[in-house]
C-alpha cells in the first residue's frame, strides 16, 4: 500500500506530465497559427501572382481600349441619373459611352464629299459624230446639259530643279561699276535643297512617321540619289534654323494660365559618357487657349525634377500632370497650382477590372461609375463660359466627388496594397488633393488627355525609326515636332508651314519678324 510520501511524489511526476502536455499542446497550437498564416500567405500570394498573370494575358492577348464592357442594369450606384448622363468626352475614345444595344438595322454609309477647295480639271465626254443625230427623224441633236461625277486623282510625287540666275549688271559708260542682284538667304547656305524639299523630309518623318532611310529609297525610285546621312544632316540644320522660334514659342506658353506636362522615353545612341541602351526622355508642354495653342517638345537626358524646373521658369499658373512625383517639388516651390489627371486614375481602375471574374461586380466598376459621372458633368457642361462652368461643378460634380472620398476611404480598408485594385485605390489616394482642385475654377481640365494627345504623334514615329543617333538629332526633332504639332493646333496644313518659316526665317533679323511667324500670327499668310 502506497504512503502518503508516495502519492504525493506521484501527484508530483502526474503534474509534470500535465505540463508537458500543455506544453505540447500550446506548442502544436503556435505550430498550427504559424502554418495557417503561412498558408494565408501563400494564398494571398497566389491570388497576386494569378492576378498578375491574367493582367499580362490581357495586355498580350485582349484589347487595348479603355471602352467599358455593357454592365449589368443593377450594376453598382445610381447617383449619375441625380447629376449628369454617364458619359464621356466626344474627343477622348478612353471615355466613350458604354455600348447599348439596339434593334438590328442597316444603314447605308454615306459616302465622303470630295473638298471643294481641291484643284479640278473637267474632262469632257462628247457623243461621237455619227450619234448626234436622232434616229427617228435625222435631225441634229442640240446640247441640253450635261450629268458629271468626280473622281479623286493623284499626281506622284516628281523632283524638279530650281536653276537660280543672278543677273549681273555694269556701267556702260566708265566700265568701272559692276552689281551682281542677292540671293535670298536659305536655310541651309551652299546646299542644293530648296525649302520646299526640307519641309517634305519634315513632313515625311514628323508627321507621316517615315524614317530617313525609307525616304531615301523613295527618292532613289524617282531618279535622286541622297543618302541617309545627308537627309539627317538637313533636319539637324532645319532644327537649328527654327530655335528662335521655338524660343519665342516657349516665352508665350509661359506666359499662360493653364498648361499641360508630360514626358516619354526616347533612345539616343552617341550620348557621351552613357551607354546605348540608356534610356533619355522626351518632354512635352502643352497649352490649349485659343490665343495661344500651342506644344513645345523638349529633348532632355533625365527624367529629374531640374527639366522641370527649367521648363517651367517664372510661370506661376496651373499645370496639369500624371501622377509622377517629380512634378511635386517644383510646383511647390513655384507656388504653381497642381492638377491630377482623372483619366490616369481611372485607367487604373480599367486595369483592375479586367482581371475580374466575369459577371462579377467589384470595386473596379464601381470606379469607373463614379468617373463616369464626372465626365458626363463635363461633357453637359462643355459649352458654357468660364463662370457657368465653376458654378455647376461645384452644385453637381463636388458631391459626386465627396461620395467618392467616402467610398474610398472606405475602400483602402478592404483591398490588399499589392493587388490591382488595391493599387489603384492607393493611387486614388495619394492623389487626391490633386485631382479634386480642377472644380476650383471654370478653366481647370480635368485630365492630362491635351499633353497625352500631343506627345502621341512622338510616340508612333518612334516604333518606326526607333532611336536618334545623337542629342543633337533628338533636339532637332524636338524642335521640329513643336513646329509642326503647334501648326497643326492651330488648323494649319504641315507642310505649307514648314516651306513658308524655311523660307522666310533666314531673313528674320527682328523679334517683330519671328514674332509674325508663330503659327496663330501667321494663319492667313500660309499658302
Amino acid at each position: 500500500m502506497k504512503n502518503i510520501s508516495d502519492l504525493v511524489q506521484e501527484n508530483i511526476e502526474l503534474q509534470k506530465i500535465v505540463a508537458n502536455k500543455d506544453d505540447i499542446i500550446s506548442l502544436h497550437e503556435r505550430s498550427l497559427q504559424e502554418k495557417e498564416q503561412s498558408l494565408h500567405a501563400k494564398e494571398k500570394r497566389i491570388r497576386l501572382l494569378e492576378e498578375y498573370i491574367l493582367s499580362l494575358q490581357q495586355k498580350q492577348f485582349g484589347s487595348s481600349s479603355e471602352k467599358q464592357e455593357v454592365l449589368q442594369a443593377e450594376l453598382v450606384f445610381t447617383e449619375a441619373e441625380d447629376t449628369a448622363e454617364a458619359e464621356a468626352p466626344e474627343q477622348v475614345d478612353a471615355f466613350a459611352d458604354d455600348t447599348v444595344v439596339v434593334a438590328e438595322h442597316k444603314r447605308k454609309k454615306k459616302r465622303a464629299s470630295i473638298p471643294k477647295e481641291l484643284h479640278r480639271i473637267e474632262i469632257t465626254h462628247d457623243l461621237p459624230e455619227d450619234q448626234k443625230c436622232c434616229p427617228h427623224d435625222g435631225s441634229l441633236l442640240k446640247p441640253i446639259g450635261f450629268e458629271s461625277h468626280e473622281q479623286l486623282d493623284i499626281i506622284p510625287a516628281s523632283v524638279r530643279v530650281l536653276h537660280h540666275k543672278r543677273l549681273k549688271y555694269a556701267c556702260p559708260c566708265c566700265e568701272n561699276y559692276l552689281v551682281t542682284a542677292k540671293k535670298p538667304a536659305q536655310p541651309i547656305e551652299k546646299s542644293i535643297a530648296s525649302p520646299g524639299l526640307l519641309a517634305h523630309i519634315a513632313t515625311q518623318k514628323y508627321v507621316d512617321a517615315m524614317p530617313l532611310y525609307r525616304q531615301t529609297d523613295i527618292f532613289k525610285r524617282i531618279g535622286v540619289e541622297m543618302d541617309r546621312t545627308t537627309l539627317a544632316n538637313w533636319m539637324i540644320r532645319c532644327g537649328n534654323l527654327v530655335q528662335p522660334l521655338i524660343n519665342l514659342l516657349h516665352e508665350r506658353m509661359l506666359e499662360q494660365t493653364i498648361l499641360h506636362a508630360d514626358e516619354t522615353r526616347v533612345q539616343v545612341l552617341n550620348e557621351t559618357g552613357r551607354a546605348a541602351e540608356t534610356q533619355s526622355f522626351m518632354w512635352v508642354l502643352r497649352s490649349t487657349q485659343p490665343t495661344c495653342a500651342a506644344v513645345l517638345y523638349r529633348y532632355e537626358p533625365t527624367r529629374s525634377g531640374k527639366v522641370i524646373t527649367e521648363l517651367l521658369r517664372d510661370f506661376n499658373g496651373a499645370l496639369m500632370t500624371d501622377g509622377y512625383a517629380a512634378y511635386n517639388a517644383p510646383c511647390e516651390k513655384k507656388g504653381i497650382t497642381h492638377l491630377a489627371c482623372w483619366a490616369h486614375a481611372r485607367r487604373k481602375f480599367i486595369e483592375a477590372q479586367k482581371i475580374q471574374a466575369k459577371g462579377k461586380t467589384g470595386k473596379a466598376d464601381q470606379a469607373i461609375a463614379f468617373i463616369q459621372q464626372l465626365y458626363g458633368i463635363e461633357k453637359a457642361i462643355k459649352d458654357k463660359t468660364p463662370e457657368e462652368k465653376y458654378q455647376l461643378r461645384q452644385t453637381q460634380s463636388l458631391p459626386v466627388l465627396q461620395k467618392i472620398k467616402v467610398w474610398l476611404d472606405k475602400g483602402l480598408a478592404h483591398s490588399p496594397p499589392q493587388s490591382l485594385i488595391g493599387k489603384a485605390l492607393h493611387y486614388l489616394h495619394e492623389q487626391w488633393p490633386k485631382l479634386v482642385r480642377y472644380v476650383e475654377s471654370g478653366d481647370y481640365p480635368i485630365d492630362n488627355n491635351a499633353a497625352e494627345n500631343a506627345i502621341r504623334p512622338f510616340v508612333i514615329g518612334r516604333k518606326n525609326w526607333l532611336f536618334s543617333t545623337s542629342p543633337k538629332g533628338a533636339t532637332a526633332s524636338a524642335n521640329l515636332y513643336s513646329v509642326i504639332e503647334t501648326a497643326k493646333a492651330n488648323g494649319l496644313e504641315p507642310y505649307g508651314y514648314l516651306k513658308t518659316i524655311f523660307t522666310e526665317l533666314p531673313n528674320a533679323t527682328s523679334l517683330e519678324q519671328i514674332e509674325a511667324l508663330l503659327p496663330w500670327n501667321y494663319k492667313d499668310g500660309v499658302s
